[in-house]
């Protein structure tokens, strides 16, 4: 038997900021039970895997608060109102790594609907896209991190150092179908 979906019956709170908006909400469960739901909204998020002659790019080091420390992370960031993966992804390159438009050869999705970050808690979702950039490119030291081989050996080194759940997701998916 299917479940009916779930009515609110009333708002507890709604707290926003620049960067998300934090819910509090009491749900009536199909069963009739009466729940309390906290739930943040926030734009969707784009990871992008730079790609320079065979070479995975990750930019500095980055002090994230959530984790008291600093963590190498491809590039990424939210996706604005109306704005395409591919789109932010220009920008996140600009922004991380310093890579200008004509740096790059190809941007290509790697999941083409966005998949829900977590579902119960947010209504986040996550998309990946490679950018291959031109074998030209010259990269400022300063803005890399790291440099990983797309070999059997590198994709399992940067594993080992990828601590972002959204990395780590964009990363597997795409290494699934790489001819290594």
């Amino acid at each position: 038997m299917a479940s009916q979906d779930w009515q609110v019956c009333d708002r507890i709170l709604e707290l926003r900021s620049k960067w998300l908006t934090l819910i509090s909400e009491q749900w009536q469960t199909d069963q009739g039970q009466r729940l309390e739901y906290w739930r943040v909204e926030k734009a969707d998020s784009v990871i992008v895997l730079p790609l320079l002659n065979q070479q995975l790019i990750l930019a500095s080091p980055m002090y994230r608060p959530g984790v008291h420390t600093q963590t190498l992370d491809f590039p990424g960031g939210r996706l604005a109102e109306g704005q395409s993966p591919k789109d932010a992804a220009m920008v996140i390159l600009q922004r991380e790594l310093g890579i200008d438009a004509h740096d790059l050869r190809s941007i290509t999705p790697v999941n083409h609907q966005g998949w829900a970050i977590n579902s119960s808690f947010s209504n986040q979702y996550l998309y990946g896209v490679v950018a291959e950039l031109h074998p030209q490119t010259q990269l400022d030291p300063e803005y890399v991190g790291a440099t990983y081989d797309v070999s059997r050996a590198g994709l399992q080194s940067l594993l080992d150092v990828l601590l972002c759940l959204q990395c780590r997701a964009i990363h597997l998916e795409w290494s699934l179908y790489q001819p290594i």
